[in-house]
């Protein structure tokens, strides 16, 4: 007998599989990634096999059969790959195996299929009718007419020739015409954006990346399979990128190119359509759902064999995997904010390695993780020869509050812009209008009845909103306490800069992009597609206008309150400030026209942002490394964080100190037990948090995942939601 060991499609911790089921003969061929409706319990679920067998613990006649198999499941490398994230991020099988599985498989069944295309031709009787002037009506000779011509889909007949489906069933009756169902694509939208400049010679530089790569690629000795491609912004990283995947495809292997952004996949895959044509796959979460089904469809069938896209797109079902390029591998969006929380930089590592694939990583602003792990390929120089643009930091602490958020050296700057009818990026990291409003008279503040947070001011909508859990209300014309009209709203967000700079630039064009003005499908592409476009314009926005957009127009960038990020209380604070500063700087000068860079802050002697002014990666690398040593924070350590949730506060606090009793006993030497603390309100719930610093991760991961099914198992953690985050960002 065949035994399938099938993983239930069902997210509940308590519930431990895989579970055994007898293979019948008459369900076809079945193996490791078969999609299955199993009978369990009383319901019918979706389940994966996850292995096969010869016999099972239990005897054949206790062991249920299951009732059918679904067409393509996953590949049994990335069934491994989604089970090990489930372990590695202290999840469950279920959701680990939900990354790798086809689009629209849940645990209901498959919401998404192919999208087929009744068309109809015409047969050669059918000619014959036309030509012998055979007896046919008006409509019937019309559409055999159409026919003439070729093959036509019976939509387009039904509206050319008012032909429907009875009408063409009569026809195919009499042997006039054929119909065939074929499978169309849903094809996405591939508009680029961005310089996509022909392909031109390679500098030395990357010719030297490009042959490390592929000395790689052949397995050459001492070549090494992980690589940090460090170049400056502008030094043609792309270019490598498209010259390593060419080396891949001329190996007979595929390719998977990860970019941070959604909004930067269109520039992405336009660039290597361009170069590599229909070979190029798409995969992200703003396709809808048939379209991301057909382009997975595309990866699994070999149609395709290169996939750009986020940091879904690592677990793209490509055969014969050769590489995996992460572009901007400093962006924190890589990690995976639900559970579970994969960091897709750690999985495309564990990919690279199972595939023995070369993974190369690129950046102008590297993590401290990345520098001193993987061997290093410079790429020190932009490809056209130009200078780094010189940045100008401009110290705020004395400037005159009445002049608003913008500085007189940025106004300056930019009323030049605007006289040159030229281009120019604003990044101020701030949705919204005003961060919040208070009275004046009172001091009332506005904040979210769900959460411990102000809610922000959005004049364009006329509304408050909370960024946290999307509460909104209209904006107040007076204060609730005191009945004042005396109302301050402080601070500025993306809506009140691009409104200053409308006003003070006129009749420059100013454009905003955030997640507010992005929020429609195929909204940021849009945005960005009309800045580039327009032959002048200001582009204002949140970090989403300095992640790798190429437009060599732009002569100016800008940064507000550059320090604002240096105020979270998080580790990485210099990191993120520096690559903020640094990336940002680099949209400028990137075309004849040169460029300049305005950073305002209020910590102009901050390492972050003195070093970034002065494009010195290595310099802060080795001074945040430093830090780091000192305060054991990663890479010198590993950081688990364990987040609790619950309505009821006295539940929680009960949960959260078991669970903090339970590790303190369980995790190795050299593991601290930190909290648990108390975290702000959110989405009406009280919040508790656990913080482990490890010097050892997998035995410490193993010691959170045992503490976590224990509790499970016991259903200690009723009303409580718990997940775990591994690497927290």
């Amino acid at each position: 007998m065949t035994v399938a060991k099938v993983e239930p499609l069902t997210t509940a911790r308590s519930l431990r599989g895989p579970f055994d089921y007898l293979l019948p003969e008459e369900l076809g061929e079945v193996g490791v990634g078969t999609v299955l409706r199993v009978p369990f319990g009383r319901r019918r679920l979706l389940g994966v096999v996850v292995d096969l067998a010869e016999r099972s613990e239990l005897p054949a006649e206790r062991l249920a059969e299951p009732i059918e198999a679904l067409e393509a499941g996953a590949p049994a490398e990335l069934v491994r790959l989604g089970l090990w994230v489930a372990r590695e991020y202290c999840s469950t099988p279920s959701r680990g195996l939900a990354l790798v599985l086809p689009p629209g498989t849940g645990a209901s069944g498959r919401t998404v299929r192919a999208r087929l295309q009744l068309r109809a031709r015409a047969t050669d009787a059918g000619i014959a009718a036309l030509e012998d002037g055979e007896r046919l009506g008006t409509r019937q000779r019309a559409v055999l007419e159409a026919l003439r011509g070729g093959e036509l889909a019976t939509a387009e007949l039904a509206e050319r020739c008012g032909a429907d489906r009875a009408a063409l069933r009569r026809l195919e009756r009499r042997g006039l015409i054929s119909t065939r169902s074929v499978t169309v694509r849903r094809r996405p939208s591939d508009r680029g954006v961005g310089s996509v400049a022909k392909p031109a010679a390679l500098t030395a530089e990357q010719r030297a990346a490009v042959r490390r790569i592929t000395a790689s690629l052949d397995g050459g000795c001492g070549a090494a399979s992980e690589l940090l491609l460090h170049g400056v912004t502008g030094s043609g990283k792309t270019e490598v990128y498209l010259a390593a995947a060419e080396a891949a495809l001329a190996r007979g292997r595929g390719a998977i190119v990860l970019v941070p952004e959604i909004g930067l996949t269109p520039q992405a895959v336009a660039r290597f359509r361009s170069r590599l044509g229909e070979r190029v796959a798409v995969l992200h979460s703003a396709l809808s759902a048939g379209e991301r089904y057909d382009e997975w469809r595309r990866l699994r069938g070999g149609e395709a064999d290169v996939c750009v896209g986020p940091r879904s797109a690592v677990f793209a079902p490509v055969a014969d995997l050769g590489l995996i390029v992460i572009d901007e591998e400093h962006d924190a969006s890589y990690k995976q904010e639900g559970d579970p929380c994969y960091d897709a930089r750690h999985v495309a590592r564990r990919r690279a390695a199972d595939a023995a694939a070369v993974l190369v990583a690129g950046t102008a602003t590297p993590r401290p993780e990345t520098w001193i792990a993987l061997p290093r390929v410079e790429l020190p120089r932009r490809v056209d020869g130009s200078e780094l643009p010189p940045v100008e930091v401009v110290d705020m602490r004395g400037a005159d509050s009445r002049g608003g958020p913008l500085g007189r050296p940025t106004l300056d700057a930019l009323e030049e812009v605007r006289r040159q009818r030229g281009k120019a990026i604003v990044l101020v990291n701030r949705r919204g209008f005003s961060p919040y409003v208070c009275c004046r008279s009172c001091g009332h503040h506005w904040g979210c009845p769900n959460c411990d947070v102000s809610l922000v001011v959005h004049r364009a909508s006329g509304r408050l909103a909370c960024h946290h859990c999307g509460h909104t209300e209209s904006l107040p014309r007076s204060c609730p306490e005191c009945g004042s009209v005396t109302l301050a709203r402080a601070g500025a967000g993306t809506e009140r800069i691009e409104e200053l700079l409308a006003e003070r630039l006129a009749p420059l064009p100013a454009l905003r992009l955030d997640s507010d003005a992005a929020a429609g499908r195929g909204a940021h592409a849009d945005i960005l597609g009309r800045f580039e476009d327009a032959p002048c314009g200001v582009l204002v926005g949140t970090q989403m206008v300095g992640k790798g957009h190429d437009f060599p127009e732009v002569t100016l960038s800008v940064i507000l309150d550059a320090d604002a990020t240096l105020r979270f209380p998080d580790f990485r604070a210099e990191e993120r400030t520096f690559a903020m500063v640094a990336q940002l700087a680099g949209r400028s000068g990137r075309g004849p026209g040169g460029g300049r860079v305005i950073v305002q802050t209020l910590a102009p002697e901050a390492p972050s942002i003195a070093l970034a002014a002065h494009h010195d990666a290595p310099g802060f690398l080795a001074g945040e490394l430093e830090r780091r040593r000192a305060l054991r924070y990663p890479p010198f350590s590993h950081l688990i964080a364990i987040n609790l949730a619950a309505e009821q506060e006295d539940r929680l606090e009960v949960v959260a100190d078991r669970i903090a009793g339970l590790l303190r006993e369980s995790v190795p030497a050299g593991t601290d037990v930190l909290g648990p603390a108390s975290v702000f309100r959110l989405r009406g719930r009280q919040r508790r948090r656990l913080l482990l610093k490890a010097a050892e991760q997998a035995e410490t991961v193993a010691a959170v995942r045992e503490a976590v099914e224990s509790l499970s198992a016991e259903r200690a953690l009723r009303g409580v939601a718990l997940g775990v985050d591994v690497d927290p960002q």
